[in-house]
């Protein structure tokens, strides 16, 4: 009989580590994602997004920039426009009859992550 042999066929995917509404975000080709609104983009068209780290991601072929990666760019399709679910802000005072509920709802834009280039 002869011993069963396991191989294990690694794919590594690039990451990327990218910039929009004043936050970073990682990542991979294939994700999506939900970012601040954009206010220019429409449904249905691509964006360019400059990184400011891509790599593999076993760790291996590593660039990093200062402060963006010179050539590199990701290609994000942009899926829809919507708002997040509600969060209630609530204000009480104790007696003093004082109470205040404001609710707030905030936009995104939800982007699918088509490519990775260096």
């Amino acid at each position: 009989m002869r011993p069963l042999i396991k191989v294990d066929l690694l794919i590594f995917r690039m990451i990327a580590v990218i910039q929009t509404g004043g936050k970073q975000y990682i990542v991979r080709e294939g994700d999506s994602l939900e970012v601040e609104w954009l206010k220019h983009a429409v449904p249905g068209s691509t964006l360019e997004l400059d990184a400011l780290l891509v790599g593999e991601e076993d760790g291996k072929n590593v660039k990093v920039g200062k402060p963006l990666v010179i050539g590199a760019n990701v290609k994000a399709a942009v899926v829809e426009h919507g708002r997040d679910e509600k969060v209630s802000v609530i204000k009480f005072k104790s007696k003093s009859r004082y109470r205040r509920n404001v609710g707030h709802r905030q936009p995104f834009t939800k982007l699918k992550i088509e490519k990775i280039s260096v």
